[in-house]
């Protein structure tokens, strides 16, 4: 039995990339976990898992203003001793990837994406409008922090891109070649529905980059009911922004989400999204989803089958996706089927344990999951 070490960058918040670590953890119920900080107040549910950090949790308020800790995450991970694993698999959209290893061991790193705040900074920056004003002295500081990111993306064995997209980016900026497995959904936590009500619904972190703005003001227009799921900075910015026919519902349990994805008439996604857990879960709640055309959903949507793609971050494209879907005749269980086929856990940890067969020479089991149904 190979021993093995579940590595990530942050434990300090709940996004697409924690819950594929999640799933990671609980597929491998004996891996020692890893990461540079952890709340577990505001991350995925490890249970009575330990969960093993860097000295930057001795940090006060480390958890909280854990951005601000970008310089130090490269130094923390190095330091972390793993040298007794056989096999290393990091969850990394940054830092972790930069583990050190026994000479014998192997690295695969789930990559989500590269160091996005290192390679797309302005974008970054304008999801968070306070660091704005630093901007010289973070551009210095990031092209020191660029070539250690290069150095340290070649420590991995072995890159698992979720999407085609991401391998291009690997690719293009670590010279690094990965292999592509979109990531699943976890299926024992959504629900079917074949009955829709008439509300449109957005679940997303409320950053600029997920262009909420563009589907407000869409829905201001048409006038049709929209709820939107998800906290962020925006949120103050994008309310005053809204008609009374949108909803905003904030940060609300993972029970009630499910249950609104599974009756809305449509999930709506305007952002450019490296891969996007979102539109795979309304697919496996038997809801179509209308998407920028671009990203991620390419790997997982099939345009008038599963979704509608808009090809402008516009309004107006927008609008004519919404207004072209409610002609379409969906075939909801086709759709939950599709996702349930093609982005399940049992297909997602085939593919791994295929993949760590090929690295290591040793299998790991897999177990899958199933969906429960509401009336």
């Amino acid at each position: 039995m190979i021993k093995i070490a579940l590595v990530h960058d942050y434990l300090t918040q709940r996004g697409g990339a924690e819950r594929v670590f999640e799933l990671l953890c609980r597929h491998f119920p004996t891996a020692d976990v890893y990461t540079s900080l952890y709340d577990p107040k505001q991350t995925i549910e490890l249970g009575d898992r330990l969960v093993q950090t860097t000295v930057l949790q001795k940090i006060p308020g480390a958890t909280k203003y854990f951005r601000l800790l970008a310089p130090f995450y490269y130094p923390a991970f190095r330091a972390l001793d793993l040298q007794g694993y056989d096999l290393i698999i990091s969850s990394s959209t940054s830092f972790a990837k930069a583990v050190r290893k026994h000479p014998e061991a192997k690295h695969i790193c789930f990559c989500h994406n590269i160091t996005r705040f290192l390679w797309d900074t302005q974008t970054y920056l304008r999801e968070y409008a306070d660091y704005q004003q630093l901007y010289p002295f973070i551009e210095k500081l990031f092209r020191v922090m660029r070539k250690a990111d290069i150095a340290y993306a070649q420590e991995p064995d072995l890159y698992i891109a979720n999407s085609s997209e991401v391998a291009r980016r690997i690719r293009q900026t670590y010279k690094k070649h990965a292999l592509v497995i979109n990531y699943p959904i976890d299926n024992g936590k959504f629900v079917f529905c074949d009955r829709k009500e008439a509300y449109y619904l957005v679940s997303a972190r409320l950053l600029s980059y997920k262009r909420i703005d563009i589907v407000i003001e869409a829905f201001n227009q048409l006038g049709w009911p929209l709820k939107i799921m998800g906290e962020g900075p925006e949120r103050e910015q994008l309310e005053a922004k809204a008609a009374s026919n949108i909803e905003f519902l904030g940060y609300i349990s993972d029970a009630k989400r499910c249950h609104l994805m599974a009756k809305a008439r449509a999930v709506v996604v305007a952002a450019l999204e490296d891969y996007g857990l979102v539109p795979i879960e309304a697919n496996a709640s038997g809801t179509p989803v209308i998407s920028y055309g671009a990203g991620g959903v390419l790997d997982t949507q099939i345009p008038g089958k599963t979704g509608l793609f808009f090809d402008l971050q516009t309004v107006e494209s927008l609008k004519s996706a919404l207004i072209a879907s409610q002609g379409m005749h969906w075939n909801y269980q086709m759709i939950r089927d599709h996702a349930l086929s093609q982005f399940s856990e049992g297909l997602f940890f085939e593919n791994v344990q295929a993949v760590i067969q090929e690295v290591c020479g040793s299998g790991i089991t897999t177990e899958a999951s199933t969906v429960p149904s509401i009336s």
